[in-house]
């Protein structure tokens, strides 16, 4: 096969592709958004579809994806060109790349801005929360969102800390800085864990994650798990295709795959163990939304021994999994200004991360400044959360699934997935069929099409 770029970096081992990959998938959606979504669909009932999605959906296109990044070996629009020219297709295949590095550097765009909360909470969470209300938790949230110089300083703190490490290379900047901050991040999720079942009410979270009631599935709770399992991997956005780019041949993709989404699954159950054990050891509400760990948790801390010691720990492991998200969303794009026009890799991340930064700005305006500018009807952050979770992430993700099920040959697919026999029939048969209905009917809940 002719390949886009054989003399390219590697990560040094199948396990550092696990942390950087695992990397990637585990940000602010594990930590913040699978909590507050459990919390306000039923607790238990969310969590078995979100399971079973994460199975049926997920690991199939993340193992896809995976294929294709491998396959190609080079960033996701090459990697793309060149693995439609192996089965003989046009270059308009290029597209599903395009989507996928366009859609990353969106996302960044915002992500950058909420992670710039994340780091005022870890520096609020040292000095404690100490008399804080509801009211107050409130205000203080509030008054954050109303301040552009504010969430501009966070907002360009957290992406030169991105920068910095992604224009260090693949093995010295983002392996190094997975195989710190993911063992760390782990380790932070158990302490919580051991602090839960000392301190708060460990039984009533587990109650409400996993005493599984079948009869609280509801058509709202389905399409909400399918559709976060989706989000949850990373998927679509081409980071899993480039990183995918720097795996050796002869790595296994579906064990790699597997420990990956094991990964992401447990730091996702675990958080939320750690959180609802909190939440509900001093009373508060696990439907509380979006606000759950800005408003809620500080609260909590406040009234909790040793709240002043956890609440910055917990601030920080929500840190760790901004971080290394956000270095796999700048990676892709870097990737193709390095390849395709032969740029330094720290002239190709300075240059990004600049354009994401600018981009930024306009994100933090809009909650304050620029809140009355809009564009069908939504601000720019809205505008540009919905135009890449709504339309680009589904559409990426549906594509690639109809791309390696259904035009790749079987072969090459053979070749790369190594999984024989039935194994493999239920694999491709998964991609074909089940995850683009899946993703479609995803696409028309989120847009209203369907209720």
């Amino acid at each position: 096969m002719e390949t886009a770029n054989v003399n390219r970096s590697h990560w040094s081992s199948r396990w550092a592709f696990i942390l950087v990959t695992a990397g990637s998938a585990i940000g602010l959606g594990n930590i913040w958004k699978f909590p507050y979504m459990t919390g306000t669909n039923g607790g238990s009932a969310f969590v078995l579809v979100y399971l079973l999605c994460i199975v049926s959906i997920g690991l199939p296109l993340l193992m896809a994806e995976t294929m294709l990044g491998r396959r190609g070996q080079g960033n996701p629009v090459a990697a793309m060109g060149a693995v439609a020219r192996e089965a003989g297709l046009g270059r308009y295949w290029k597209i599903i790349g395009l989507i996928g590095v366009t859609g990353a550097l969106l996302i960044l765009s915002f992500y950058s801005v909420v992670a710039g909360w994340i780091l005022e909470y870890t520096l609020r969470a040292t000095s404690g929360f100490d008399g804080i209300t509801k009211e107050s938790a409130a205000a203080g949230f509030a008054g954050l969102l109303a301040d552009p110089l504010r969430l501009i300083a966070w907002h360009s703190l957290f992406m030169v800390m991105t920068v910095f490490v992604v224009a260090r290379g693949v093995t010295g900047g983002i392996e190094q800085a997975n195989k710190i901050m993911m063992p760390a991040l782990f380790a932070i999720v158990l302490g919580l864990i051991g602090y839960g079942m000392v301190t708060a009410d460990m039984p009533a979270a587990i109650r409400f994650m996993f005493h599984f009631d079948v009869s609280a599935i509801t058509r709202e709770v389905v399409f909400s798990a399918m559709g976060h399992s989706f989000f949850t991997l990373s998927l679509g956005m081409g980071a899993i295709m480039a990183y995918g780019s720097y795996l050796d041949k002869g790595t296994s993709i579906v064990r790699t795959c597997f420990y990956v989404a094991i990964a992401d699954t447990a730091i996702a159950l675990l958080a939320g163990l750690a959180i609802f054990a909190i939440v509900f050891a001093k009373g508060l509400a696990p439907a509380s939304g979006p606000g759950l760990i800005l408003q809620t948790l500080p609260i909590a801390f406040s009234q909790m021994p040793g709240g002043s010691v956890v609440g910055p720990l917990f601030f920080l492991l929500v840190v760790f999994a901004a971080w290394t998200s956000s270095i796999s969303l700048l990676e892709p794009f870097v990737a193709l200004l390095i390849e395709r026009f032969s740029f330094s890799r720290k002239r190709a991340a300075w240059a990004t991360g600049g354009a994401v930064w600018l981009l930024g700005i306009a994100v933090a305006l809009s909650f304050n400044e620029w809140s009355e500018v809009k564009l069908f009807g939504l601000g720019i952050f809205d505008l540009l959360d919905s135009l890449t979770t709504k339309i680009m992430m589904p559409l990426s993700g549906l594509l690639i699934a109809v791309f390696a099920g259904w035009m790749m040959q079987r072969r090459h697919v053979e070749d790369e997935i190594a999984l024989g026999g039935k194994g493999f029939a239920l694999w491709r048969t998964t991609l074909r069929y089940v995850s683009p209905i899946a993703i479609v009917a995803i696409f028309l809940h989120v847009i209203g099409a369907v209720g």
